[in-house]
């Protein structure tokens, strides 16, 4: 054979070979996409619930105007720190003291008018007992008088004498027992306009205080929105009464956050708390957690749920006041504050980036090649769209991604707790979201890891 023609030969062989190569390397990557992966590993985990609102004192009263009037005396101004009783306004009173005094001056005459009343009692009595005396011996001579005078013993005249003089004797006993009802009737009376004049007192002693504010509790003046010599007017109806100043008892600090609805089930009495001032940067204060509200809160409007006419479907919150532990002394009603509320925690749990956990229908499990069900080594299904799904993670297993079921436990930041389905160092799909969106069972896969994966995430 000529030496061209082995020459041709062998290159024609090597050209299929190469094109053989080539055609079972194009195959062997013509199902294989690039991911990102990480690795199922322990550490401490909590999970946190987010949430911002504003500090508040825990104890605080926004004095208002118990009556109308011109408030004539401030004694206190804006962050002045008072103490219980300690006179805060004085509104004009000059009416009221007036009043006052004609009520007292009535009381004192009511209260006159009952001694003499008592005084004409005993009188009335005093002639009863008088009257009944006469009365006793009148009956023992009349009695005397008709045995004589049955006897013949007396004169008819004297006879007659005796008996007008009996009659005499009662009548005046009965008027006696008359003048004594008259007389317990007028005490009586007496006793009653005491009693309407002392009541009248007490309205008129309330209607005087109330033109006098005093502190209820030691604490500091946090608001002062009104000034000597303005007119306050109480409310009626629904139109709300002039706020004349608000106390507050800055000794116990609290923040009053809103959560959503969505978290507050894991918020419980007790958790601990770390509150972030925004006046107050790069500091954290410790709190806990105080008191839970149970009723919802319209986040648009910020009514209670109750409040409504018709149900809403609008995003709602709960209110949830953590009570700070060791507040600062500069710290002020109103300041905006965030608490990261610590729900649960997990000391050397299994932990798996949360972007790594994936749904998927049972149908979705079968790879192309093969048929059958995989429900029955499936540990834990959701419900979406009143279709099953499975909750998983896809393990790099032999440069293919093998989806298995998962069971997870609480949830912080960045990572989950996995309680079945994982063990450590195994290592899964984190990425892209294109990829763990689409990606199949039994798929081959390139490993990236150099990529950001949120630029990857971004650009998909």
């Amino acid at each position: 054979m000529a030496t061209w023609k082995k020459i041709a030969i062998g290159l024609g062989v090597a050209v299929l070979l190469s094109a053989i190569v080539g055609f079972t390397v194009y195959q062997s990557h013509k199902n294989v996409v690039t991911v990102q992966t990480g690795k199922a590993q322990r550490q401490n985990l909590a999970s946190i619930v987010s949430a911002s609102g504003e500090i508040k004192p825990k104890t605080y009263v926004n004095i208002g105007a118990n009556a109308f009037g011109k408030i004539t005396k401030l004694f206190v101004k804006e962050g002045d720190r008072v103490k219980q009783g300690q006179m805060l306004a004085q509104l004009e009173n000059v009416q009221p003291a007036a009043d006052m005094d004609a009520t007292q001056a009535s009381l004192e005459a009511a209260r006159t008018d009952a001694i003499a009343a008592e005084a004409a009692l005993n009188t009335a009595l005093a002639d009863l007992n008088r009257a009944k005396s006469d009365a006793e011996r009148s009956d023992l001579d009349w009695t005397r008088a008709q045995g004589l005078y049955k006897d013949a013993l007396v004169a008819k005249q004297e006879y007659d004498s005796q008996k007008a003089a009996h009659q005499t004797a009662v009548a005046g006993l009965a008027q006696a027992e008359a003048r004594v009802a008259q007389a317990k009737a007028q005490k009586e009376s007496a006793d009653r306009r005491i009693a309407q004049a002392s009541a009248n007192l007490t309205h008129a002693a309330d209607v005087l205080k109330k033109t006098t504010y005093q502190a209820p509790f030691d604490g500091t003046i946090t608001n002062l929105p009104v000034r000597e010599g303005e007119t306050v007017v109480i409310g009626i109806q629904n139109s709300p009464g002039s706020t004349l100043m608000t106390l507050s008892d800055m000794s116990v600090v609290t923040a009053e956050v809103q959560v959503d609805e969505t978290d507050i089930v894991n918020v419980k009495l007790g958790q601990p708390t770390d509150v972030t001032i925004d006046a107050i940067p790069n500091k954290i204060f410790k709190a806990v957690v105080t008191e839970i509200g149970d009723n919802a809160i319209v986040r648009s409007t910020g009514v209670s749920s109750s409040q409504q006419t018709g149900a809403s479907q609008e995003a709602k919150d709960f209110k949830v006041v953590v009570t700070l532990q060791n507040p600062p002394q500069d710290l002020r009603p109103g300041l905006s504050t965030t608490a990261k509320i610590t729900t649960a925690t997990r000391n050397n749990a299994l932990t798996i980036p949360i972007q790594a956990l994936t749904v998927r229908r049972p149908e979705d499990l079968v790879p192309k090649n093969e048929k059958g069900s995989v429900e029955a080594a499936v540990p834990q299904k959701t419900v979406s769209n009143d279709k099953a799904e499975i909750q998983g993670v896809f393990v790099i297993r032999n440069r293919k991604a093998e989806f298995v079921p998962v069971e997870t436990g609480i949830a912080g930041t960045t990572d989950i707790e996995v309680l079945k389905g994982l063990k450590e160092g195994d290592e899964i799909v984190t990425g892209s979201y294109k990829v763990l969106r689409t990606l199949r069972p039994g798929g081959g896969v390139k490993i990236d890891n150099s990529a950001p994966k949120k630029e990857e995430e971004e650009s998909s």
